[in-house]
């Protein structure tokens, strides 16, 4: 579970009742595509014919810029779930770098779901590292993250990864 029980106002949009403007919402679902961008490798070099995360990532976009629905970006983020669920037993990195994309593609629905795909993103690195580098991973990727942080979003990503952290694997380095 990545949300929170209690649903956060500042990722509802204001026309729901929450103060999100619909630029920042725009800018979390970028910045999470981007995170999701990062580990796609992992899923597509173990499916190479599966373009279900790729789809979901690029969704995303699509519907940044209007060309598609948010309900069609909750389908292609559901097809993402699904090629998760399919290559699980193959290769765990390669199931959470799908289960980024499809996070990306759902922050057109819910917001906070920005979290989810930096999270697994952090996840699909760590999995995919020899246990010797995990934390060192861990942390590089992170900080990564960080770094493409658009300014007007960063405080309050900052402060979601901090709230959260707990019920996100404690991916989130806090002394970086």
């Amino acid at each position: 579970m990545i949300l929170p029980k209690i649903r956060d106002k500042r990722f509802i949009t204001i026309r729901r009742g929450g103060t999100l403007s619909d630029e920042d919402h725009h800018l979390l679902a970028i910045w999470a595509a981007l995170c999701a961008q990062h580990v796609l490798h992992y899923f597509e070099e173990t499916c190479p014919d599966d373009d279900r995360p790729r789809r979901a990532i690029e969704f995303t976009h699509a519907w940044v810029n209007g060309e598609i629905t948010m309900k069609q970006a909750r389908f292609a983020a559901g097809a993402s779930q699904d090629a998760a669920r399919e290559v699980k037993e193959v290769s765990e990195a390669a199931k959470l770098a799908a289960l980024s994309a499809g996070q990306a593609a759902v922050v057109a629905h819910v917001a906070a779901h920005e979290l989810g795909a930096a999270a697994y993103a952090i996840r699909a690195v760590m999995a995919a590292s020899p246990e010797d580098k995990k934390e060192m991973s861990k942390r590089q990727e992170c900080q990564w993250q960080r770094d493409r942080l658009p300014e007007r979003i960063r405080n309050l990503v900052m402060d979601d990864e901090r709230l959260r952290n707990d019920i996100c694997w404690y991916v989130f380095s806090e002394d970086l």
